[in-house]
């Protein structure tokens, strides 16, 4: 066992004193020593219960023969982090994540770990240490919210951001806002859309390093418990059989679960997260492989917020495996990977199938033939950008229109909210990407705003920063190269005409390859946003959004 070197042996003497100093037993130091990284906090609502949930992944542990240690980790709450100084920190984060759980892990010689984490960053933080380490590991998450009430439709985060730029056009009153501002989340958990943290959640389930049902079964049931206690039995049986991290996410378990993601309408943030993963694990994945999952993968369902259903709807309908055995019903995955039950995806899909087709479509009767996620190339992004297609308006697949230009999230949302913008425009946001921002900041505040004027059918955003998974419409974000890297959107001019056509995966400004030229040489590069702190270190050291937003080696 790898905890051996700190346990075995008279050598070894003083470091069993230390465990001897918490309490621990002669018995449970001759048991392997399983780490329980909880991101728990009084700060993200999505991690308040995760205390609960790391006891019972202790107990399953403990009943399985082995020793749990809890360790704590970080986590941002993009919903409060959002439009603000804070939101920089959020993408950075998953690196502190990653190197921390690296850290703890090998300081201390666990055998294996449960990641029990919830929101944005910290699902692939943790999962990007895992397959880094190579160690037995299973994620446990914290689950997904319940969807809220208002106007007597269910709803999630989005609609809440929606009705500010609802109240900011005189739409709705306070009385309304008010009312949706105490009702859109009813308690903890991720947030009920397929926002970032269900998907990747969701993600986890079919790549296969997290048990059935992690993505879904809402943080209040009491099958979250029960499955918590059941990850902490499956780590015991992967430290038995040497099964690490490695052995279950490689190049075809990710590419499973790329057609889930196609087929979830996941959010565009999952391009950054398994782009990272498979960076850890040593697997070649690169931005064409995503559109060629998405051509031949259709978009099964339309969760908030490109349709009214949410994740526990999701889970009632079937959950993952429901979706997975639709896909594998269609030749469209991989069945004989590994997971962490010990079996395949087959044999974990046996016997599921949709019990609702208004949260889950057969394949027959997909939603669109082609996956929720596109990348777009041009002129404007020679090296891609992303959008959520299954959140896009069919009148905004292809639209031109002339570029409004800003050079901060806040400048355009100070424009959005006076009413400065209108039908047809196509705003650009740039200086947001990893380097420029710095941290890539996710921007709901402006998607959300124009959703809430009525005008997410008629206006397209663009950036080299990245939108929010609650985002709707035509929001085009990670262009690269960005702004501050030199790209292209950063030549743009206001006024000029940008032309989107999502089906043919092209995105372009109407300018000349000359005019860009003599653009170019006349370009003055701003002042960087952020000059002290660990974010300058981070805008260094951080690849562009194409490779994941991953550090340099």
């Amino acid at each position: 066992m790898r905890s051996d070197n700190v346990k075995k042996g008279a050598e070894r003497a003083p470091n069993r004193s230390l465990f001897y100093a918490m309490g621990y037993t002669k018995e449970e130091l001759e048991r392997p020593l399983i780490g329980v990284i909880s991101a728990h906090s009084e700060i993200v609502p999505g991690h308040f219960h995760l205390d609960k949930i790391a006891d019972a992944v202790k107990a399953g542990v403990r009943m399985a023969g082995g020793t749990p240690v809890l360790i704590p980790a970080i986590g941002v709450c993009d919903g409060i982090a959002m439009g603000h100084i804070g939101m920089k920190y959020s993408l950075a984060s998953r690196e502190l994540i990653a190197d921390s759980v690296e850290t703890m892990v090998m300081a201390h010689g666990l055998d294996g770990v449960v990641l029990v984490p919830n929101c944005d960053k910290i699902v692939p933080g943790m999962v990007m240490a895992a397959v880094r380490m190579d160690i037995p590991a299973v994620v446990c998450s914290g689950g997904p919210m319940l969807a809220g009430k208002y106007d007597g439709e269910e709803v999630s985060l989005s609609k809440l951001f929606e009705a500010v730029g609802a109240y900011k056009a005189g739409i709705i009153d306070e009385c309304k806002l008010e009312e949706c501002e105490t009702g859109a989340c009813p308690g903890c958990g991720s947030c009920a859309g397929m926002y970032t943290a269900n998907s990747m959640n969701c993600l986890c389930e079919a790549v296969g390093i997290a048990l059935p049902g992690n993505g879904t079964i809402p943080a209040v049931s009491n099958k979250r418990t029960i499955l918590a206690k059941h990850a902490g039995m499956a780590i015991m049986e992967l430290v038995k059989n040497n099964i690490t991290a490695r052995q279950i996410i490689n190049e075809r378990s990710l590419k499973n679960a790329l057609a889930c993601d196609m087929a979830l309408g996941c959010s565009s943030n999952s391009v950054l997260h398994l782009l990272a993963i498979a960076n850890e694990a040593g697997v070649p994945l690169d931005l064409k492989l995503f559109n060629e999952m998405s051509a031949k993968v259709p978009n099964l369902c339309h969760l908030a917020p490109a349709g009214p259903t949410h994740i526990q709807d999701l889970d009632a309908a079937g959950g993952i495996r429901a979706v997975q055995a639709e896909l594998l019903s269609a030749g469209l995955l991989d069945g004989e990977c590994l997971t962490v039950t010990g079996k395949t995806v087959a044999a974990n899909a046996a016997g599921a199938h949709i019990l609702d087709t208004g949260a889950i479509r057969p394949v027959s009767d997909p939603y669109s033939a082609t996956g929720g996620i596109q990348i777009l190339w041009g002129n404007l992004a020679p090296d891609g950008c992303v959008v959520k297609r299954s959140a896009v308006a069919p009148e905004m697949l292809v639209h031109s229109g002339p570029a409004r230009v800003f050079n901060s999230e806040d400048e355009a949302i100070a424009a959005i909210y006076s009413g400065k913008i209108t039908h047809g425009d196509v705003v650009v946001i740039r200086y947001e990407g990893p380097v420029g921002g710095p941290g890539m900041r996710e921007m709901l505040n402006p998607t959300s705003a124009l959703a809430g004027m009525k005008l997410d059918k008629t206006v397209a955003l663009i950036t080299d920063g990245r939108f929010s998974g609650a985002s709707r419409g035509a929001s085009i974000g990670h262009v690269c190269p960005e702004a501050a890297a030199g790209g292209n959107i950063g030549l743009v001019c206001e006024g000029d005409t940008i032309c989107i056509d999502i089906p043919a995966a092209s995105i372009r400004v109407d300018v000349s390859d000359e005019e860009l030229a003599r653009r170019r040489a006349a370009y003055v590069a701003p002042e960087p946003n952020v000059k002290s702190g660990w974010l300058v270190r981070y805008s260094r050291q951080v690849s562009g959004a194409d490779k994941g937003a991953i550090m340099k080696q």
